[in-house]
């Protein structure tokens, strides 16, 4: 008896779907895609906890005539390629007439749709299984509804994520077809609440209409032209570096694509001001011949080969390089390293460029990152465990006789020597642990703010921002929200020092999103964040007594020694370290 089978259509079906529908985001896109094709210059998306219950997609576009529309739902149909030759010149997004057969295969789909002058239609389809064709309003457009995704595949339905989790990816779909396509009128409502509309505007207005109205200010625009190639769009300046990735955005003929070799390109032109762990915005289209790239290279249409990829390698970093010239210039002194060196320290204090927040070299500094593993944070805990005992067999730091050294060390002497205590992560393990505390036990002291600060968020960070509110009112912010996506900040732990909330604030959240999977819950992750960004920093000046504090608090915590990251926060040399130093018998 043969044990091949040949697997029937329904089970075929359903495998090529787990290709092409990852998960609801994956849906809204396929959906989009297919309206922008059609013309659309309205789009409507509405979801249902985050659109595992419903994803329905609504355009102005072309429309299917009534006949077409089973043919639309049959694996490998489409009106977009005919013959072989079409493949080498694609200019739409969809064509190989996979995305509606798939949803299909996995949801209860309803399409409904009408060309203008023409009857409307309608059909259900469930299982993959179409009914009849059915009358429809006369509206010019097509309007696509899922219900139940994944509803006869369990096994892909328990892999989904949280409705939030899944609307935040869904969010971040919306955002790349809004950016590359900023013509069109898009609206994402999500559980009978309006998330995002964008209107017909400029790639540089629905930029700010999309992430921050700050943004529009510190964009740098981005024009090549170079033989059959066309790059435009915007790059960040240094007031859009941020911790995570996320805002990096390379479309290709309008389509998003990901490519680590042109992603490494724009970060080229970066390198001289930014170190590593630091990524620049930067939204870019990239025009290049249909015949000179193919795009029908993974299921999901996100990857892609040229066929030169390193001239367009090149061609992008000039054009980046090309745009940062000007932030080149405002840095006095600057000198530019060679390879993969950082900035050379100046002393120059100004701001970063169009920010009076920082100042201008924070690049060289080594903000404290997460574990890189769990055998750094035991060397870490061995070597705090073998200062621990060296420290109780010799007398306390005398906080008498204590100075800074370079607005960076704490140093003081015992009897046995000297110790140095670096001020920030001194300070960053005192505030991790009352953090940890306080969402434990109650809320910590907050400062009232003379004048109320009013900050704004993109769409996904006000999600994560209100999934994450009740640890920070713990921690001691006080806000409140007065528009959409806009709070206004009345309070700031005490702990903190003004003039920063609007950074903080952002960097708690993009390391909320980036470091999840580093620590063991979310009020680790939020407490370390907390007391990194807000722990004085190197180059702050302490007086003695803010030092004496620092020193106190500091052996009043469980693990003086080492902080939330792991790197230590005491050295100690010994009287005997110091004389062999000098060549003392």
């Amino acid at each position: 008896m043969t044990k091949i089978q040949t697997l029937s259509k329904d089970l075929r079906n359903k495998i090529s779907a787990g290709e092409v529908v990852e998960r609801p985001a994956s849906v809204v896109k396929e959906l989009m895609e297919n309206s922008l094709d059609a013309g659309a210059s309205e789009i409507t998306v509405v979801v249902e906890k985050g659109g595992q219950q419903l994803i329905q997609v609504t355009d102005n576009g072309a429309g299917i005539n009534s006949v077409d529309i089973p043919k639309a739902i049959e694996r490998y149909s489409t009106s977009k390629i005919k013959k072989l030759d079409d493949l080498f010149t694609i200019d739409t997004f969809g064509f190989r007439g996979e995305a509606l057969a798939s949803v299909a295969s996995v949801s209860e789909l309803d399409i409904a749709s009408c060309q203008e002058g023409k009857e409307g239609a309608e059909v259900k389809v469930q299982n993959g299984e179409c009914s009849e064709i059915r009358p429809a309003p006369r509206v010019r457009g097509t309007q696509i509804t899922v219900h139940n995704l994944f509803y006869n595949t369990p096994a892909r339905r328990k892999f989904m994520k949280s409705p939030r989790t899944e609307l935040r990816k869904i969010i971040q779909t919306i955002k790349r077809m809004a950016l590359s396509h900023p013509e069109v009128n898009i609206i994402l409502s999500a559980d009978e609440k309006e998330v995002v509309n964008v209107q017909p505007e400029s790639l540089e207005e629905r930029i700010a209409s999309l992430f921050d109205p700050t943004y529009q200010e510190n964009l740098l625009s981005v024009q090549l032209q170079k033989g059959d190639y066309s790059f435009s769009g915007f790059i960040g300046n240094l007031n859009l570096v941020r911790s995570r990735p996320g805002d990096q955005y390379i479309f290709l003929n309008r389509r998003y694509i990901k490519n680590r070799l042109l992603n490494s390109a724009v970060y080229s032109g970066y390198q001289s001001l930014t170190k590593r762990g630091e990524f620049p915005f930067f939204a870019l289209n990239l025009v290049i011949p249909p015949d000179q790239i193919d795009v029908n290279v993974h299921p999901m249409k996100i990857e892609v080969r040229f066929k030169d990829e390193w001239r367009v390698y090149h061609v992008l970093k000039s054009g980046i390089t090309d745009s940062l010239s000007d932030v080149l210039e405002t840095i006095p002194y600057f000198e530019k390293m060679t390879g993969d060196s950082n900035v050379k320290e100046s002393s120059i204090s100004t701001s970063r460029v169009g920010s009076v927040k920082q100042e201008i070299f924070p690049f060289n500094r080594r903000i404290p990152g997460p574990v890189q593993s769990s055998a750094q944070l035991e060397r870490a805990k061995s070597y705090a465990s073998e200062l621990a005992t060296r420290q109780e067999s010799s007398s306390r730091i005398d906080v008498e006789n204590i100075w800074q050294v370079h607005k960076k060390y704490v140093v003081s002497e015992i009897s046995s020597g000297l110790v140095i205590i670096d001020q920030h992560v001194a300070h960053e393990r005192i505030l991790f642990e009352e953090a940890m505390n306080t969402f434990n036990t109650g809320a910590m002291a907050s400062q009232a703010l003379l004048f109320p600060e009013s900050l704004d968020f993109s769409p996904d960070e006000y999600s994560v921002l209100l999934e994450v509110l009740p640890f920070l009112e713990k921690i001691g912010f006080r806000m409140k929200e007065t528009e959409k996506y806009k709070v206004e900040l009345e309070a700031i732990p005490s702990e903190m020092g003004w003039g920063n909330e609007r950074r903080v604030i952002k960097d708690i959240i993009d390391h909320y999103l980036s470091h999840q999977k580093e620590y063991s819950s979310m009020q680790e992750n939020l407490a370390a964040s907390f007391a990194c960004h807000a722990a004085v920093k190197a180059g702050d000046t302490l007086s003695k007594d803010e030092m004496q504090e620092l020193v106190n608090r500091l052996f009043g915590t469980k693990h003086p020694y080492y902080c939330p990251h792991g790197r230590p926060i005491i050295v100690q040399l010994s009287l005997d370290e110091l004389d062999k130093r000098f060549e003392r018998e």
